[in-house]
């Protein structure tokens, strides 16, 4: 495992992901999922580009090409709309992530 940096805690990145790539962990409790929260209209435009991509990839940069705010991908961790999806080894502060089930729906894919 490579040394990364969970950039959600600032830990290092301790779980292995499934081909091999170091995964950070956010250390967050699956209570933390916000139930009935709706996301704000920035989170909303970041969950949609996942729908978009294979795997529900999140993007790093928006279409005006600015990195997405940290504490927009923060909030979708933490209410349990994305998940870290792997470690960056050329920049290991960035969080790549990818949706999950609720991400989609929050998004509005049903």
């Amino acid at each position: 495992m490579s040394a990364g940096v969970n950039a959600v805690s600032g830990g290092p990145a301790t779980d292995e992901g499934s081909a091999g790539n170091d995964v950070p962990s956010t250390d967050l409790p699956i209570e933390s999922v916000a139930a009935g929260t709706k996301p704000s209209s920035a989170q909303i435009r970041y969950l949609r580009e996942g729908l978009k991509q294979p795997g529900g990839k999140l993007p790093l940069f928006d279409a005006h090409g600015q990195e997405v705010s940290v504490r927009t991908i923060r909030s979708c961790i933490e209410r349990g709309w994305a998940e870290p999806w792997f470690a960056n080894p050329i920049k290991p502060d960035w969080l790549v992530c990818k949706l999950t089930e609720a991400g989609r729906k929050a998004a509005g894919a049903e």
